[in-house]
């Protein structure tokens, strides 16, 4: 196989969809395994659907998301400008020459035509509305006389109908489309800008991309791109459609149901290594039940014909086990950094904890959480004493005695000199043990008063990383507050 070139051509509409996301990963995964080129081209030739800022929001949240382009906007290539809208002389040239050939044609139909034609063929029932060639018999006079007034034109594909326009597709194998189904689509706008389609085939052409792998709702336009390409005397690329992603309920996945943005799944939390690793499962798997993998393991393992034809399932529950995996997988050296940049975001900002205080707090919780920033929300009382105190645990756990139980277990502590977790273990069941008490009788509202908690980490990991001094205060602190 010659060395592939693929591409991944967003419009900058926002943000970049985690279905974009994935026919992105998709890309970039065939490209280094066949050591191809992946390249990022901004199709923006919709200008009533660009967003400020979206084009920097693309590259941003790709260049996170780990999937570096070998070509794009931002770094260049033997084949840009990568922009389409700073292509339109490129197009324009190519429209002329299907005219000239008689595989486009200048339409100067109104939009109240257009709008009347659409009613008359949807009162007729017809299984779609399409263009009635109206424009295809003017005379090259009357062509020249509607140029010449200035009146809005648009380019259409000419569709020659009653014969079959098949292609073969990696994903669906052989498929088949009846000409006399497909529209003379319009290619130039009256604004001057192509269509997605005349854009699309002309600069996969131009660029030399070898395959193309896009979503599944691209496979009813292919059709207009084999009849562009077999016009322009051009070879067809190979191409590969996607299947969609769906929502639990099977529906296509949507913001009504959920967030759909990567940048929304980074702004939560996600690591990128763990939502790389589910979007390549939400529609691939290598033959097996593996399911954890790193960027350069799916390279490895990455081929098209283990691509699914049917939908995959967007299951959020999978992809907070996949990113509880990935955390625990990192050094505690690694998570320190990022437990500090979550710290930076919250109100504990202005405390300066040391780089020990907190790989303690890791080593105590890494099994415990999903999320970096659940090393704060999931155990507030590392960073302050409670404020509150979970009222199960109290009609549970503090009895009339605990008071007192808690006092003596208090100066036990305090007679402690800089103490270790086995210390605190010792000591505590020596206190049980003068008291005639199960430890656990002492260990429940003990957890109670130093973390207003009922669950948490192991019980001396807790005393050893709070402190004595600290342990001791919250102690006599609960004591006090919660008084029968």
């Amino acid at each position: 196989m010659e060395y592939p070139r693929v591409r991944f051509a967003p419009s900058p509409t926002g943000y970049l969809h985690v279905g974009g996301l994935r026919t992105a990963l998709y890309n970039y995964l065939f490209a280094k395994k066949n050591n191809g080129k992946f390249i990022l081209r901004i199709e923006d030739t919709d200008q009533s659907r660009y967003v400020e800022g979206a084009v920097d929001n693309l590259i941003n949240a790709l260049k996170w998301a780990g999937l570096s382009f070998d070509e794009g906007p931002d770094v260049g290539g033997e084949f840009g400008p990568y922009k389409q809208s700073e292509r339109l002389d490129i197009y324009k040239k190519h429209a002329d020459e299907l005219i000239s050939k008689g595989d486009a044609y200048y339409c100067f139909c109104t939009p109240e035509r257009l709008k009347l034609l659409r009613e008359e063929q949807e009162k007729q029932k017809l299984p779609q509305a399409k263009y009635d060639k109206h424009c295809l018999s003017l005379s090259k006079n009357d062509i020249e006389e509607k140029l010449k007034s200035k009146i809005p034109f648009v380019i259409r594909l000419n569709v020659r109908p009653n014969y079959k326009i098949a292609f073969d597709d990696i994903i669906r194998e052989r498929v088949e489309f009846d000409s006399n189904n497909v529209d003379d689509q319009v290619l130039i706008k009256s604004d001057g800008y192509p269509t997605y389609h005349l854009a699309n085939v002309v600069d996969d052409h131009l660029m030399k991309i070898t395959h193309v792998i896009r979503g599944e709702e691209w496979l009813s336009s292919v059709p207009k791109h084999v009849l562009l390409y077999d016009a322009f005397g051009w070879k067809r690329p190979i191409f590969a459609h996607l299947p969609l992603l769906l929502n639990p309920d099977r529906s296509k996945l949507s913001k009504r149901q959920g967030d759909v943005a990567v940048e929304d799944y980074r702004d939560k939390g996600y690591l990128r290594e763990a939502l790389i690793n589910f979007v390549a499962l939400l529609g691939w798997n290598a033959g097996d039940d593996r399911e954890f993998y790193y960027l350069d393991e799916l390279v490895e393992a990455f081929s098209l014909e283990r691509v699914n034809k049917s939908g995959a399932v967007f299951d959020v529950v999978k992809l907070n086990s996949l990113n509880a995996e990935h955390l625990r997988k990192k050094s505690n050296d690694e998570i320190l950094l990022m437990l500090r940049e979550s710290i930076q975001k919250s109100e504990f900002r202005s405390q300066n904890y040391p780089d020990e205080f907190l790989l303690f707090i890791i080593a105590a919780m890494k099994e415990r959480v999903s999320f970096v920033h659940e090393f704060i929300s999931n155990c507030r009382y590392f960073y302050e004493a409670p404020k509150e105190y979970e009222q199960k645990s109290v009609e549970k756990n503090w009895k009339p005695e605990t008071p007192e139980q808690l006092k003596k277990l208090s100066d036990a502590f305090a007679a402690l000199n800089d103490p270790t977790k086995e210390d605190y273990e010792h000591s505590l069941s020596k206190v049980a043990e003068e008291l005639n008490v199960g430890k656990g009788k002492l260990i429940h509202p003990l957890r109670l008063a130093v973390s207003g908690q009922s669950t948490g980490p192991g019980m001396f990991d807790l005393l050893f990383i709070l402190g004595e001094d600290e342990v001791i205060k919250r102690i006599d602190t609960a004591i006090q507050l919660l008084k029968k």
